[in-house]
């Protein structure tokens, strides 16, 4: 483990069946960096967010979070996931909920705050990401974009160390998208610790620390978002930033 890792993954492995999708991954993060995981649908983005909340098994390796492996059998999951929250492309809240009564679902049941307690933290979030009159409302009545507001909101209530975000903006239409990305920007600007799969390059290259190029379930390149982008060392990564780029996902 290194000194100054917050998260690290050391050799990690995942499969099903016979089909390997994380494949000897190492890498180390920092606490408040900001790291985005991009690369083609099924490289392994995804699995290796989940592997780190618990989400997911592997199969060889390990995770450890502040130098405590995380990852294998004996783990209390409750704990790793009061450190490291995660929010997916579906928004998961729970329709028959208010918005207020989703956020304060966890904190109360875990035991982190009492009622009270939460309702005035879920309203003083609401407020910060600007939905302090939709405590009352209901999912639906909600639009896409402020329903990922409200489900990072949530996250943010468990007082998490550190943010997992898988393709939070993909389910959502276009003109949505930015409410979504200026929130994630502001929790970078704030110095939390965030681990990114996305496919808005243009954003990953604003908001990033570093960039890691997950191809074929290998982590094949790493580095700053000027590498990666402008000198790309690997093929497949020049490769995929091309088709990228074709298809105008760049801007």
């Amino acid at each position: 483990m290194s000194s100054e890792a917050f998260i690290e993954y050391r050799d990690v492995s995942k499969a099903y069946g016979e089909t390997r999708v994380l494949n000897d991954i190492n890498l180390s993060v920092k606490k408040h960096e900001v790291i985005c995981l991009i690369g083609a649908s099924g490289s392994g983005k995804s699995t290796l967010l989940r592997v780190t909340n618990g989400l997911e098994e592997i199969a060889e390796g390990e995770v450890a979070i502040e130098g405590d492996v995380v990852s294998g059998p004996g783990v209390d999951l409750v704990q790793l996931r009061r450190k490291i929250g995660m929010v997916f492309q579906s928004y998961n809240l729970f329709p028959h909920m208010s918005v207020l009564k989703n956020c304060i679902l966890t904190p109360v049941e875990t035991g982190l705050m009492s009622r009270a307690e939460a309702t005035d933290a879920a309203q003083q979030m609401l407020e910060r990401i600007g939905l302090g009159d939709k405590g009352d409302s209901y999912p639906d009545r909600l639009s896409g974009g402020q329903q990922q507001r409200v489900a990072i909101a949530r996250s943010l209530l468990m007082r998490p160390k550190a943010l997992l975000l898988d393709e939070i903006t993909a389910a959502l239409d276009p003109e949505l998208v930015m409410e979504v990305l200026d929130l994630v920007r502001e929790l970078a600007e704030t110095g939390m610790t965030l681990i990114l799969a996305t496919h808005e390059m243009s954003f990953a290259r604003e908001v990033s620390d570093r960039i890691c190029f997950l191809h074929q379930s290998r982590l094949l390149e790493v580095g700053p978002p000027e590498q990666i982008f402008d000198q790309p060392q690997e093929k497949a990564t020049r490769q995929f930033l091309r088709r990228v780029n074709e298809a105008g996902r760049m801007r």
